[in-house]
């Protein structure tokens, strides 16, 4: 299965009916809506793609961040949209993947009330460890962790994400007794890794990049069939014998619409953002982020995604974490 981009639709029922005046699309501003607040990685691709899309479509397009409720709010704003065109989401995996598990009761339903576009990019993370930790592989952790239950800690960026996931699939495997700490975000997490607070993660490659060339955290695999461009260096899971879909499995950041906006809408859009995904310096800012550019098709899209959703679903149903 090629992890790299989210893998094979979503049972989403892309019916669409055709807009009698689609050709006159876009006939005014467009808005993109981001689920998190203003200044993270999916706020920047969100304003780097619609830069390109107002140039090449001829219209204003504005970004909104609407956050809370860990990507609820926006999510279901999107969803419950005029399916015209004018209202899109750009949204990372958890809100159209692990929040079913994570919360019982959604307002929406990703499979059904929202259409893929394109993906963007592939945001790459790496596993790292506090320098303290006496591992220069991730099979010398497992060793190191038995001699010690209970002494590492990991942290995530929150219940059921994938630092969660792996904690909980290492204990499970290999008998290991690790603790997991969640925090609110990426940047506390790591400031108490840095610090020897907790002793290993697994983040962006954009936010521990900086880190593991100053040495102060270790890398020691990142997930994925392929090897992170941005950390070329580091060796995969897989490379090291690991290739449980924990250690391999990574979802892009992607552009949605309501379910019913028309084919010939959907298909408009997804071609000039595969434009504007070309272009060199879009290119380059999205590599310059520790990602890796996509620009795929809606039928690309949605097929990534049906493949990736149940794996993603049952590793976050392990984690038996609930935030109702």
């Amino acid at each position: 299965m090629n992890t790299q981009h989210w893998l094979v639709a979503c049972g989403v029922a892309f019916s669409a009916t055709a807009a009698p005046a689609q050709d006159a699309y876009p006939s005014k501003p467009i808005r993109i809506i981001v689920q998190y607040q203003a200044g993270g990685s999916a706020d920047t691709l969100a304003r780097l793609v619609g830069q390109g899309l107002s140039k090449r479509l001829g219209q204003p397009v504005v970004v909104e961040n609407k956050s809370g409720a860990g990507g609820i709010i926006g999510t279901d704003f999107v969803a419950k949209s005029a399916p015209d065109g004018y209202t899109l989401l750009l949204t990372v995996p958890g809100p159209i993947s692990a929040n079913l598990v994570l919360y019982k009761k959604l307002p929406y339903d990703p499979r059904t009330d929202l259409r893929m576009i394109s993906d963007i990019a592939s945001q790459r993370t790496v596993f790292v460890v506090n320098p303290a930790v006496p591992a220069k592989t991730f099979k010398e952790l497992i060793e190191v962790i038995r001699k010690q239950p209970g002494k590492y800690a990991i942290g995530s960026w929150g219940p059921g994400t994938q630092p969660h996931q792996m904690q909980v699939f290492m204990d499970k495997t290999y008998g290991t007794q690790t603790l997991h700490v969640a925090y609110k975000g990426e940047a506390p997490m790591v400031s108490d890794l840095l610090a020897g607070t907790i002793q290993m993660t697994s983040g962006s490659a954009a936010t521990l990049k900086p880190h593991i060339e100053s040495g102060k955290v270790r890398p020691l695999a990142v997930p994925a069939p392929a090897r992170a461009k941005a950390l070329p260096d580091v060796p995969t899971f897989t490379e090291q014998g690991f290739k449980d879909p924990v250690y391999v499995l990574t979802a892009p950041t992607s552009l949605m619409a309501p379910a019913k906006t028309p084919n010939a809408i959907v298909e408009r859009l997804s071609r000039e953002v595969a434009q504007v995904i070309k272009e060199p310096e879009v290119q380059q800012r999205i590599l310059d982020m520790g990602a890796e550019p996509i620009g795929n098709t809606p039928a690309e899209a949605t097929a990534a995604y049906k493949a990736f959703l149940p794996v993603a679903l049952e590793l976050t149903a392990a984690t038996g974490a609930s935030l109702d």
